[in-house]
């Protein structure tokens, strides 16, 4: 009987033993578990941070980049027209106040020469002209002996290298009366021998709300350093233009702050983690703006920003946890586990697609979108559609009118998606940007070459086709850079002669031709992007170039071709031939009549 008491002891003992043995490697494994889960979710806040921090940095980068090389390229197309009236100092005012005029960026331009070159006007001798508060200009003369420009860097550094040349950012007490950075080129006579400087300024404040218009958490904040680190934008007013970001980090106890400080003005990608003299930890994530001015920007994020809903979360999911553990356990655990999972992943394809729809938005109100876009004009009737294959395409097109010439482009950007509606929006800017100082279609397309050249480092290019359409005559001159060639519809029905030529971004200084036709009235040219020929059925056969022909012969039933219906008939026939296949290339169409009898 004793016996049997022990052994049921001993069994009941033993089975009490491994249930809470169970008991504490299950809730072992839970918690165990539970890290993992804490630290995955951190890694991933991290990355998420990162990546956003860096595209942060990419983008407002580019956008910099952007503006600066707009006024480099608008200072070297008006620098010829300076060199060319040095004998007339009115004409010289002139050119500045056109480059005020034509480029908002730029809120100031002067040309200082060397000493006593117009004797009449003095030793020294600085034309200015600015943009005011009220939008007018207003040109000064304001060299003078307080105002010695000769030993300014804007004047000092282009006659030395012989190049251009952005300065530190700097306050111009003399002309403009504003926080500002400048570039500079060198003027030369027709000896060759440099007399002047031409040189253009940017406004730190408008670059300042540049960085600042976006943040990648609410309390994250950003700043932009100038080559040798003076602040040019951050959070502290009293310290823009004011203090170098050396000495605002002078006395802080953690030296990775001037670690970070280094690699910024040393032109380095990167990131870092600084405490401040609080103990309050900070992630820096830090890039050089990809261009002359030698800047670097940084976005700092507060480590307790970060990861607070992430504390807040762990708290919530280890309690969770253990009220699994005793009620249904593992099965319950899963399936919370799993809800969060889901949720996330939905929330972060949500986000992905208002994104993509966001940009849509924006990069289809980038091209002309109102028809007719001249309504009072009765030389030019215009219509065009773009149709993205993705949320977010490469095509692209636009037109204007200056100096009653049309002038007008369409292209087509290599890759999809995100990366080719960059280059997209920057291709059609600089159009915008060159064709505005630029008549010539050949050295449009060649502008727009070396620019998109010399940041293509993604190796993209842009199949583009370039028009200037006089209206008074009819004569168009256009070049084209790889592009489909445009129908030209009239009596007879027939492709444009155009030279094949190279794309644009491809190869430097590709020497791109001009050539022209004589539009008769009612004539009208139709130009599409290869995304219409080569549309693609079930079969994988082409639309190709005939059926496009014969879908405009079908229409040819009197003089004036109503540009709307082509282009909609045109869209239906590539619907009606695809039948229902998916299409992977964008399809952009624009037709242009010259009406003028």
């Amino acid at each position: 009987m004793n016996n049997n008491r022990l052994k049921k002891w001993l069994k009941n003992s033993l089975g009490d033993r491994w249930s809470l043995i169970v008991v504490i490697l299950s809730a072992a494994l839970i918690e165990l578990v539970c890290i993992l889960q804490f630290w995955y979710a951190r890694e991933g806040i991290r990355n998420e941070v990162r990546q956003r921090a860096e595209s942060e940095l990419k983008m407002k980068g580019l956008e910099i980049k952007n503006i600066m090389t707009a006024v480099e390229v608008a200072v070297h197309n008006m620098a010829w027209l300076v060199e060319k009236n040095l004998s007339d100092p009115s004409q010289v005012d002139n050119v500045c106040k056109r480059l005020v005029d034509t480029n908002e960026v730029i809120v100031g331009c002067g040309v200082g020469f060397v000493a006593d070159y117009y004797p009449s006007k003095g030793h020294w001798y600085e034309t200015y002209t600015a943009r005011r508060d009220d939008g007018t200009t207003e040109t000064l003369q304001i060299g003078s002996a307080s105002h010695n420009y000769f030993e300014a860097e804007w004047f000092k550094a282009p006659i030395s290298s012989q190049k251009g040349h952005w300065s530190e950012p700097y306050y111009d007490e003399a002309g403009a009366k504003m926080a500002l950075s400048t570039y500079s080129y060198p003027i030369r006579d027709k000896n060759g021998k440099t007399v002047a400087v031409l040189g253009a300024d940017v406004s730190l404040d408008w670059l300042g709300s540049v960085i600042n218009k976006t943040r990648t958490l609410p309390s994250s904040y950003n700043l932009l350093l100038s080559r040798t680190g003076k602040l040019i934008a951050c959070p502290e007013e009293s310290l823009r233009m004011k203090k170098t970001v050396q000495e605002v980090t002078l006395d802080m106890k953690d030296t990775m702050a001037q670690v970070v400080n280094r690699r910024m003005l040393n032109g380095e990608h990167g990131q870092a983690v600084v405490y401040d003299n609080n103990g309050n930890k900070n992630h820096v994530f830090f890039a050089p703006v990809e261009d002359e001015t030698g800047w670097s920007m940084s976005v700092v994020c507060s480590d307790k920003e970060i990861f607070h809903d992430l504390h807040v979360t762990g708290l919530k999911l280890l309690l969770l946890n253990l009220i699994a553990l005793f009620l249904l356990g593992y099965i319950i655990y899963r399936t919370i586990h799993n809800f969060y999972r889901l949720r996330k992943l939905s929330a972060e394809k949500e986000r992905a697609s208002s994104e993509l729809r966001i940009a849509n938005g924006i990069q289809m109100g980038m091209v002309p979108k109102i028809f007719p876009p001249y309504p009072d004009r009765n030389d030019v009737e215009i219509f065009a559609s773009m149709m993205p294959a993705k949320e977010v395409g490469g095509d692209l097109y636009d037109f204007y009118i200056r100096d009653e010439k049309l002038f007008f482009c369409i292209g087509d950007v290599s890759g999809k998606g995100v990366p080719a509606s960059l280059v997209m929006a920057m291709t059609r800017s600089m159009f915008r940007i060159v064709s505005n100082h630029e008549i010539a279609p050949e050295r449009i397309i060649c502008s727009l070459n070396e620019a998109l050249e010399e940041m293509n480092e993604a190796n993209m290019f842009v199949t583009l086709f370039v028009g200037v359409l006089d209206l008074h005559t009819g004569r168009l001159c256009y070049s084209n850079a790889g592009h489909c060639p445009p129908l030209v519809v009239g009596k007879e029905t027939s492709l444009l002669p155009v030279e094949a030529n190279f794309p644009i971004g491809l190869m430097k200084d590709w020497p791109y031709v001009a050539q022209e036709i004589e539009l008769k009235p009612w004539d009208t040219i139709f130009l599409y992007t290869d995304g219409l020929i080569e549309a693609e059925d079930a079969e994988y056969n082409l639309f190709g170039e005939k059926r496009m022909c014969e879908v405009v012969r079908q229409m040819q039933t009197g003089k004036q071709l109503n540009l709307n219906l082509l282009v909609a008939n045109m869209k239906q026939a590539v619907d009606t031939f695809v039948d229902g296949a998916v299409q992977n290339d964008d399809l952009t169409m624009l037709a242009i009549q010259f009406t003028k009898e």
